[in-house]
Order: C-alpha cells, then structure tokens, then sequence
C-alpha cells in the first residue's frame, strides 16, 4: 500500500461564486474560477479551486441527477468542520465580525491550551479558528 498524503475537502454549493467569496473575504482565500468542460458531470458549470491556509478546497455545484438535502445541523456525525490555527484569535474575530462573519460559537476556551471561535459560513459551512496557547486562562 502506498502513503496517504492530504489532497482536497470538497464543498458543495448552490452558488460557487458565492461560497468562494465568502472564503476569500473572511480568510484571504485563493480562488481560481473555471467552468466544467463538456463530457464532465457538470457541463458548462461553475467550478472553484481554492487554497485556503495551505490547503486546496474545492466547491462544485448542485448534483445534476441527485436531490440534494440542507446540511444537517450543527455539530454532526462525518466531516463537520473546517479548522485553521491562527496567531491572535481576538484581532482575528474583530476582522472578521468588520467584515461581516456569522460568529457562531466563541471565542472561548475550551482547555487551558486552546482558545477557539467558529464561523458560520454558506449553506451551514463551519470554520472553527484555533490559537494556541501557552498560558492558562
């Protein structure tokens, strides 16, 4: 068996466009924009790659042949969250609630290492923000 190295997460939205602005205002995302060509799933579709904290995130479309349900609730079995550590998560949430985040939980500490805050992002996308910490709060 060969070594398993991190690839992509693929989101889903009924609008790319919007779901990779978001990701680009809220956290200086890298979006590149393209259109699915003929013979793919989505023919003539928006497609999104971006890089987002080092690491490749795709959004595709509404399923052309499947019905597609709301996200569940939060918090959930199966991939649940998008997680980015950050330096200074205070200034962080401040930038963000200037631009208009949905500060859905936090900050707060949830052990004595560890100050955390989630944004809620389109179609029920969680983004948990982590700074480390070394002292006790």
């Amino acid at each position: 068996m060969g070594t398993f190295q991190f690839d992509h997460l693929h989101l889903r939205s009924p609008d790319p466009d919007a779901t990779a602005r978001f990701f680009e205002t809220m956290f200086d995302a890298q979006a590149t924009r393209g259109i699915y060509p003929p013979g793919t799933l989505y023919p003539g579709q928006m497609r999104v790659t971006m890089i987002v904290g080092g690491q490749k995130i795709l959004i595709a479309p509404t399923h052309p042949h499947d019905p597609m349900t709301p996200a569940p609730g939060f918090p959930y079995y199966g991939l649940e969250h998008i997680g980015f550590t950050i330096a200074d998560l205070d200034a962080t949430i401040a930038a963000l609630r200037a631009k208009g985040a949905d500060v859905a939980i936090g900050p707060l500490t949830r052990d004595a290492g560890t100050y955390l805050a989630f944004i809620r992002g389109p179609e029920g996308i969680m983004v948990e923000l982590v700074q480390q910490r070394r002292d006790s709060l």
